[in-house]
């Protein structure tokens, strides 16, 4: 298999166990605050088992996240690594034996997932997409999956990888008789010599290549790779009975977000279906290079995602300081960010920024607002609650912590 092949030349993404003594790395998804946000309302017992898969675990990124933050709060996780890669699985076994966790570890195919299960939660990152079916990818996670468990994923999305798959395919038919470590040196010389008007040259999201000969040979020596537009992962889901939740940053699938905010473009966006919006959202951007999603069981599909309707709900900020949130809030009335490479201005109204100071992962709604009248705070509540769990920054979990 070509695919596992490459996996044990060049274990992805290039990672040293050395470096567990100085960083964490953690990103979506997976962080435990996360996982109660999207899948557990908020509400998860986390001093309860709690059994996780990490399918397609390659050198453990999402691994070592998950087994960290899981232990931080003291929750008698029991989780699962596999993996085709030995390489990739030495990687991800001696980083987590740098920090003293427990994890076991299995190489193997993630078709073998329901024999493993049920879990409660499973991290399926940059795997369904390498699989020569995907679809039994899905389903195998599907089936792997308690009643009221949920899956954390990350696919390719097109339109934001320009110019990644004509490279692919050329270099397929140019190397395909050339060892690894010649695709890699073959692949840096024709690199350098692609014209600036290449769509890969002036594609500034992706960098990969740049990063390491484990990135390069991912983004663009892969033998088996797809990107799934919006209505073709949803497809995929549906086919596995599984229903999204939400995609991470979901900001970035509402058309709104790249259209002038004028009656006549509202009104057309809300006579379509959700599906529909999402579609159109991804494609007016045009930079997205992933979908990160949170699915469940169809059966399941419901109120999953916590919200600010709760006094007791405890919200955490991800990301960005609370007093530096509130200073920028107190000055200009809005807050600034880029979600690939597209700029967004959200308005949240100054008189919430004291409210947004006292965010600290512990103090409930009922807290930050301080006596106020619940029906006033939930007014005041609102914009802060739609601006930043649009782009990720917000969530609530009363037992997870950041």
């Amino acid at each position: 298999d070509p695919v596992r092949e490459q996996y044990e030349h060049y274990p992805y993404p290039a990672r040293d166990a050395a470096d567990e003594t100085r960083r964490l790395i953690t990103g979506s998804p997976s962080h435990p605050v996360e996982i109660d946000h999207y899948l557990f309302g908020g509400r998860r017992d986390w001093s309860q088992p709690f059994r996780a898969l990490v399918a397609g675990g390659g050198t453990g990124d999402g691994l070592v996240m998950l087994a960290q933050k899981l232990s931080d709060i003291g929750c008698p996780a029991e989780i699962t690594y596999i993996d085709m890669s030995t390489a990739s699985r030495a990687i991800a076994e001696a980083r987590i034996a740098a920090r003293g966790l427990d994890v076991v570890f299995i190489t193997g195919d993630l078709l073998e997932a329901s024999s493993l299960g049920p879990f409660d939660y499973i991290d399926c990152c940059g795997v369904l997409h390498h699989l020569p079916d995907p679809d039994a990818g899905f389903r195998a996670l599907s089936e792997a999956l308690a009643p009221e468990g949920g899956i954390g994923l990350m696919v390719y999305a097109p339109y934001g990888r320009s110019g990644v798959y004509p490279l692919q395919s050329a270099f397929g038919t140019l190397f395909q008789d050339a060892d690894p470590s010649a695709k890699v040196r073959l692949a840096k010389a024709a690199l350098s010599g692609l014209p600036e008007a290449h769509p890969f040259r002036r594609n500034t999201l992706v960098g990969d290549h740049q990063d390491s000969d484990a990135g390069l040979y991912d983004l663009l020596l892969h033998s088996r790779d797809r990107a799934y537009a919006v209505p073709e992962l949803l497809g995929a889901l549906e086919r596995a009975d599984l229903k999204l939740v939400s995609f991470v940053e979901f900001a970035k699938y509402d058309p709104m977000t790249y259209l002038p905010d004028l009656p006549e473009y509202r009104d057309r966006v809300k006579a379509l279906s959700e599906p529909e919006r999402m579609a159109l959202a991804e494609q007016l951007g045009g930079t997205l290079k992933t979908h990160i999603a949170y699915v469940v069981p169809t059966a399941r599909a419901g109120a999953c995602m916590a919200g600010p309707g709760r006094q007791d709900a405890v919200p955490h900020l991800a990301g960005v300081p609370a007093d530096a949130l509130a200073q920028q809030i107190d000055r200009k009335g809005m807050f600034s960010a880029t979600i690939d490479g597209v700029p967004l201005k959200l308005e949240i109204p100054q008189s919430s920024a004291k409210s947004i100071a006292r965010i600290n992962g512990a103090r409930t709604l009922t807290e930050i607002a301080g006596g106020q009248d619940w029906l006033a705070f939930s007014q005041l509540w609102g914009p802060v609650h739609r601006a930043l769990t649009g782009l990720n920054l917000l969530h609530y979990s009363q037992g997870a912590a950041r």
